[in-house]
């Protein structure tokens, strides 16, 4: 019998389960349920597949429940430019770094167990897990903290194509997608943050090959939210409304979706400025394929583009992830949805008796940033506040 066991060993579960084991939780009373091989893996594949350098949150957001650990490793370890910008934005590989000696100090890749949940039930007084492998997990506390990273987002003009010809059209986030040995001549479809890292990593090994194609003008904002959402300065208004609806309107709002910060703006117009990069406009609306391999793309009446290989950066899907094994929870518990299908928890972010909820899953309460390193630390500040 486990004491927790954290579903998701990504940003999410890692910061729960960081924050639990410095707020006194042994890693033997600590599981984190996970396909991958280690914590964070996934992260750190994608970070890496898109050629990010520095992240988009500031220093104080990572895995250590003390805001200021990451900027003392910093310190200590005498990284070459730790940081960028006013916000100290911090670098990738340091954060990583930093992020394994957290959980590798507190003992918690000893908590670590690689499967995925299929179901989970009430069991008397306690949890029970069913996982996909057909063992069984018992817990007395169990927190959700998945993402949507399984849900990428496929147009329907690219799901057609694929399903001709599977080699001329991935997602950046497809697993077996080697960004590495991509060779030109490739578009990348998007506008957004992972777009443009892609674009800049792509125009490096490809001068000349790599299109951009957006269907909206370059969203610059230093974060995918105004930075007032980190904090009471605008949370505290957004605790008062208790209209659900309106609350998810707010979100929408508040989001930056496909946005980039400037410095990565300027980077990209310096690319295409020394013909390294080519920035195009449009909406796909459909999409065809010669028998030689040649992908044209088409707006509503005319050629946008042609290529031979597309990379969709098209972000996920926005439905509520894991519902394919938390609706018979759901119904068997009577668990309060949302109209737009998440779920409704308590400021604690306690769904039902000793089975909390973080990241998307929880945004309803956590507002805007719940799905960010932001919202991983409010989340578990707030859990473990309640339970411990």
């Amino acid at each position: 019998m486990f004491n927790w066991t954290i579903i998701g060993g990504g940003i999410q579960g890692a910061v729960m389960a960081s924050f639990l084991a410095d707020s006194g939780v042994e890693p033997a009373q600590i599981a984190v349920i996970d396909p991958n091989e280690e914590p964070l893996a996934n992260w750190k594949h994608c970070t890496s597949k898109i050629g990010m350098d520095y992240l988009r949150s500031p220093f104080v957001h990572h895995l250590a429940q003390s805001p200021f650990s990451l900027d003392s490793y910093a310190k200590k370890e005498e990284f070459v430019k730790p940081f960028f910008g006013r916000r100290k934005r911090p670098l990738l590989q340091m954060f990583n770094a930093h992020s394994d000696t957290v959980l590798t100090d507190r003992g918690l890749n000893q908590s670590w167990i690689k499967s995925r949940v299929s179901g989970i039930r009430k069991v008397r007084n306690h949890w029970q897990l069913r996982l996909s492998d057909g063992r069984l997990i018992d817990s007395r506390h169990v927190v959700a903290a998945i993402g949507l990273g399984e849900q990428p987002y496929w147009p329907e003009w690219a799901k057609e194509i694929r399903s001709d010809s599977p080699s001329a059209v991935a997602h950046v986030f497809d697993r077996d997608l080697d960004t590495d040995s991509i060779k030109g001549p490739v578009t990348i479809v998007g506008g957004g943050i992972t777009a443009a890292h892609l674009a800049v990593k792509l125009a490096g090994q490809e001068p000349g090959n790599v299109t951009l194609l957006k269907r909206h003008p370059f969203r610059i904002h230093e974060f995918d939210s105004d930075s007032g959402w980190m904090g009471p300065k605008n949370m505290s208004r957004f605790q008062k409304v208790n209209d659900l609806a309106k609350r998810r309107r707010i979100i929408r709002q508040a989001r930056h979706r496909g946005s980039i910060p400037q410095e990565l703006h300027m980077n990209l117009l310096h690319l295409e400025r020394s013909g390294r990069l080519k920035i195009n406009h449009g909406d796909i609306t459909h999409a065809a394929q010669t028998s030689d391999g040649i992908i044209t793309l088409y707006g509503d009446n005319n050629v946008l583009h042609q290529t031979r290989t597309v990379i969709l950066a098209t972000g996920f899907i926005q439905e509520a992830p894991g519902m394919n094994w938390l609706e018979p929870l759901i119904k068997d518990h009577k668990l309060k949805c949302a109209e737009c299908g998440y779920p409704v928890v308590s400021e604690s972010l306690e769904w039902c008796d000793h089975l909390y909820l973080m990241g998307g899953l929880a945004e309803l309460e956590l507002g805007p940033t719940a799905r960010n390193i932001s919202g991983a630390r409010r989340g578990a500040g707030r859990i473990v506040q309640h339970a411990l």
